[in-house]
């Protein structure tokens, strides 16, 4: 099986190639787009006039992947870390049917007061959005310093010259913020089965609101793994240690719940909009960054599942094959 693994970045999230590498060597064909002005896209750098564009620029791009006569009866995860966990959840929320789980790394469904502007501020810059929407103007804390724990891979990824670095331009902010209150407004219409991964020393995106997700979500098939003293880049900032036992939880959820699908099962009635295949909702879990936990532990050294793939949100913008 030959899959295309294409990544992206955003300003929030620097996922390395080495994550779809990762997934797709445990079975799983990843696939991403790059938003437009992000990554290789064209477009002014980091500019985003309106989400919901790059949502239905998502939406379109992958179910064309999902229509494709390998994929079209596999089972379809959505992948999204930060700016992607709110995009996973506004693709769920448009066609709440389609997709048969996400993983949310650290998802955006409300961006920490740590990094956000003070609310006056916010005021000052909706009054002007329309005059001046591409300026970069929005006071804000370096999110690299605040992302990013392991200073080695903190300045690999500073000397990335596709991660955008600037401050946020003013349109895109604004997107954001109301992005994610948005999401956070409406986290009790969740019904897909998702896994939710947190570092709980995240000071970008506010871990809270991930347990808040948990307990309003009306998924019957619901995980979170909160991870003490971890950063908001789980996959790409802690130390190599720390990024294993996340792919280890994420690859040992996934094969829980990947299969292959009968043609008949995927037309699916609007009364059905649950999974065919659920498990009992878990607890939530902390897991010790060392490596021990408190708590149950997924099964390791499960066989590799070579039925499902995943859409991928987050990354820096490559493409490789992947064979296997």
């Amino acid at each position: 099986m030959h899959d295309w693994l294409k990544k992206r970045n955003d300003v929030s999230v620097s996922l390395t190639l080495a994550c779809g590498i990762k997934l797709a060597t445990a079975g799983y064909g990843v696939f991403g787009i790059d938003y437009e002005g992000h990554g290789k896209s064209m477009g002014a750098r980091c500019y985003i006039q309106k989400f919901d564009n790059l949502v239905a620029d998502c939406d379109r791009f992958f179910k064309s992947i999902c229509a494709m006569e390998d994929y079209r009866n596999k089972s379809r995860f959505l992948y999204g870390e930060s700016m992607g966990g709110a995009v996973a959840l506004l693709l769920h929320r448009k066609d709440p049917i389609f997709w048969d789980g996400a993983v949310l790394v650290a998802p955006m469904c409300k961006i920490s007061e740590k990094v956000k502007p003070h609310p006056v501020v916010i005021t000052l810059l909706t009054q002007v959005e329309e005059i001046i929407p591409k300026w970069k103007i929005v006071p804000t804390k370096d999110v690299i310093d605040s992302a990013f724990k392991d200073p080695v891979k903190r300045e690999k990824i500073r000397k990335n010259k596709l991660i955008y670095q600037d401050k946020p331009r003013l349109k895109t902010a604004l997107e954001l913020l109301r992005t994610s209150m948005d999401v956070e407004d409406s986290l009790s219409e969740v019904r897909m089965p998702f896994f939710i991964l947190h570092g709980e020393a995240d000071m970008v995106t506010d871990p809270e609101v991930s347990r808040a997700l948990y307990e309003r979500a009306a998924s019957t098939d619901k995980t979170i793994k909160l991870y003490p003293g971890m950063w908001h880049g789980l996959t790409a900032g802690e130390p190599d240690e720390n990024v294993e036992l996340v792919f280890a939880d994420i690859v040992a959820w996934l094969d829980e719940r990947s299969r292959h699908w009968k043609p008949e099962e995927r037309v699916r009635p609007p009364s059905e909009p649950e999974m065919f295949h659920q498990v009992a909702p878990t607890k939530i879990t902390r897991v010790a960054s060392s490596g021990g936990t408190e708590g149950p532990v997924p099964a390791q050294g499960r066989p590799q599942r070579r039925g499902s793939f995943l859409c991928g949100l987050g990354g820096r913008p490559h493409q490789q094959q992947c064979r296997m």
